[in-house]
């Protein structure tokens, strides 16, 4: 099973935090790094936008990327959120193994 890195933006601790909790709680993702200090300059609805953002570093298997991102459409503030997945092509086997491991159904407690 590949595993990949997703990359989302959100405005501010607050909503990381949250959404991270909700997708590591549901086993979309095993682990989410809240990166503070972002800086981003858009254009949104024909309008330059700056605003300071957090990004959130995800890391979970490919076959989930959808419905994680389907998650993240119903808990996310912003009208078109960014979800961008990236695959990881190599890494520490065990590290990778865990990822597996955190976002596989327990099935003891189902």
């Amino acid at each position: 099973m590949a595993c990949v890195v997703v990359l989302i933006t959100v405005p501010n601790r607050e909503v990381g935090k949250k959404l991270a909790e909700s997708l590591v709680a549901e086993r979309l993702a095993a682990c989410v790094n809240l990166v503070p200090g972002i800086f981003s300059i858009y254009r949104w609805q024909g309008k330059i936008e700056h605003e300071p953002e957090e990004l959130l570093v995800i890391k979970t298997r490919q076959e989930l990327v959808e419905s994680l991102t389907q998650r993240v459409k119903e808990l996310h503030p912003y009208t078109v959120p960014e979800i961008i997945a990236l695959p990881i092509t190599a890494g520490a086997e065990a590290y990778l193994a865990w990822v597996q491991a955190e976002t596989t159904p327990d099935t003891a407690q189902s």
